[in-house]
């Protein structure tokens, strides 16, 4: 596949290229400042310095070359709501090249595996207050996405924990409640969130437009 990604520098966005590059597809990495060293520099990758949203006519323009949008965009810290527009312009850039867009969203609406009914922002106390500000934006986002009349999206949910660690290359997949293992932790890798990624990239049928993963008990 050519694929365009959005957000190639930050965690989730390398692992994917890396997923991405080993399964042999041909990948536009979109980002202000591309960094060409790892995956970014490999022969398949072609980086691409772009600002997502002062640069709307150059991604109507790049969208139709590919054949799917894979979104890793988060805002930098201080700056979290951007994180609606951000998305916005993937979901237009989408809509402009006829193609899907999968998107990586936030856990904040999913719900706790307890049963309570309570998710990850509305449970009391689960959610350090630090992190409350991008948590409060994926839920924004989540909205936006709800209420978008335009574009073929998806939208892949991490666990609580996105996190540095090892490549298993294995996780389970759930739909609104958070995937714990039996120590109800709920937490994946970047390296194997990118894999999720790109495992979806590669269905030509994705009926769920909300998923989640986790290494659960696989």
């Amino acid at each position: 596949m050519d694929i365009l990604l959005f957000g190639a520098t930050g965690d989730v966005g390398r692992a994917t290229v890396q997923q991405a590059i080993e399964r042999g597809h041909r990948v536009t990495a979109i980002a202000r400042k591309p960094d060409l060293r790892g995956p970014l520099g490999d022969r398949l990758v072609t980086p691409l310095a772009l600002d997502v949203l002062t640069s709307p006519d150059q991604l109507a323009d790049l969208a139709p070359r590919h054949q799917i949008i894979i979104s890793a965009l988060r805002p930098v810290a201080g700056q979290d709501a951007l994180l609606v527009e951000l998305t916005q312009a993937v979901l237009r850039a989408a809509e402009a090249g006829n193609i899907p867009a999968l998107i990586t969203g936030g856990a904040a609406l999913l719900k706790l595996a307890d049963g309570s009914g309570e998710t990850v922002l509305s449970a009391p106390g689960f959610l350090p207050d630090t992190v409350r500000p991008i948590a409060t934006a994926c839920a924004a986002q989540d909205h936006l996405l709800e209420s978008t009349p335009y574009a073929d999206w998806t939208c892949l949910r991490p666990p609580a924990m996105l996190q540095e660690g090892e490549r298993r290359d294995r996780y389970e997949w759930g739909t609104d409640t958070l995937v714990t293992d039996t120590n109800g932790l709920s937490q994946i890798s970047f390296a194997d969130f990118g894999g999720a990624l790109m495992d979806l990239a590669e269905q030509q049928n994705r009926p769920e437009k909300r998923l989640t993963v986790a290494w659960g008990n696989a």
